[in-house]
């Protein structure tokens, strides 16, 4: 029964955060068009042919706050504490600096320090990645402790999880709904491994998140831009570091890892795509999965339907192997493994594209 009742309280959760998303969305498609957040396909990376509002990442972004101040006076589950704050801090500076990219496009030096300023944040705030479990460690309980590591690796993780949905935000509805099923999937983990306030978290961020597809699904009235793309992806660094990282498995990094399978995997593939082909990694390019998949014939919607699905298959697999002996864990890993890379080569994810390059993301 009390087991009925919690999933019933996430499921108010999830409804709530959805709610003010989706009725706070249409003031920020007007609060872009005041400010000049428009996306105007002015290079063959584009896929839209119109220009589109963007700001749609400030109504998830307010969604998810306020969501998370009400919870935090009304559930027993969840304390207004240093994680919390320095979490919500990070939050609220990487917004402000995506709203500024949005409106005005600054160089990616300044946005990457802004995101390490607000890595920074979170640390003292206590989201730190303290050990790894490694089975081959000379340990007795496997833990190998990062000591004066702890720091770099956290920043490390919170920034290149933060950047692996921006990198995915090219077709309508994309970001948020492999998002939503990343954040879900990691709540499951969570919820399981008593990790209640990451659980709520990482529901509040679904239903922030799905609430804002309805009016970004392909045809897109509005894009969240770097204002959602960038704060969503820290959520997910912060959240899944302070509630399933610090967990003493062994594969509690391969956890996230896989729960967000699709933009880093395909922000890995990019950078090695990049360097392969001797161009900065840095810079731009239309050689990412879904552009990829649209070259062989698939329409945005296909496109987006089909990495929804893959997606929700490896969210699937993060939440099996939290749950299953050591050794069918790292069986999983592995087939996934090489199924992705077969997928990739099959795809051309790596080869080189013939375009003009780009300055930016």
């Amino acid at each position: 029964m009390e087991k009925q009742n919690i999933i019933m309280n996430l499921g108010i959760v999830f409804a709530t955060a959805l709610v003010i998303t989706y009725i706070l969305t249409p003031y920020a498609k007007r609060l872009a068009c005041k400010l000049g957040a428009i996306d105007v396909p002015e290079d063959n990376r584009r896929v839209h042919e119109k220009p589109i509002p963007s700001l749609g990442g400030v109504a998830i972004y307010f969604s998810f706050i306020i969501t998370s101040v009400i919870l935090t006076v009304f559930s027993k589950n969840m304390s207004f504490n240093s994680e919390l704050k320095g979490i919500l801090l990070g939050a609220t500076l990487i917004v402000i600096i995506g709203i500024i990219d949005d409106i005005k496009q600054i160089s990616a030096k300044y946005k990457l320090a802004v995101q390490i300023l607000a890595a920074l944040i979170a640390v003292y705030g206590g989201v730190t990645i303290n050990f790894v479990k490694f089975p081959l460690a000379n340990t007795e309980s496997g833990l190998v402790f990062l000591k004066a590591l702890k720091v770099p690796v956290t920043i490390f993780w919170i920034i290149g999880i933060t950047n692996t949905i921006n990198l995915i935000d090219g077709l309508d509805g994309l970001a948020a709904g492999v998002s939503t099923i990343a954040s879900l999937s990691l709540a499951v983990v969570a919820y399981n491994v008593g990790q209640y306030s990451a659980t709520i978290l990482l529901v509040v961020l679904a239903g922030s998140s799905l609430g804002f597809l309805p009016y970004n699904f392909n045809p897109a009235q509005i894009f969240m831009g770097d204002a959602g793309s960038l704060v969503i992806g820290y959520l997910l660094a912060t959240i899944s570091v302070a509630g399933l990282i610090k967990g003493a498995t062994t594969v509690a990094v391969a956890i996230p890892v896989l729960a967000l399978g699709v933009p880093v995997f395909d922000a890995t593939f990019a950078i090695v795509r990049r360097l392969r082909n001797k161009r900065p990694i840095m810079e731009a390019d239309k050689g990412h999965l879904h552009h990829r998949l649209l070259e062989h014939g698939l329409s945005q919607k296909q496109t987006v339907l089909i990495l929804y699905v893959v997606s929700s298959v490896l969210g699937g697999s993060s939440i099996i192997i939290s749950d299953i002996a050591r050794s069918s864990a790292y069986l999983i890993i592995g087939v996934i493994s090489i199924l992705t890379l077969y997928g990739a080569y099959r795809i051309g994810i790596t080869k080189k594209v013939a375009e003009k390059r780009e300055a930016k993301i």
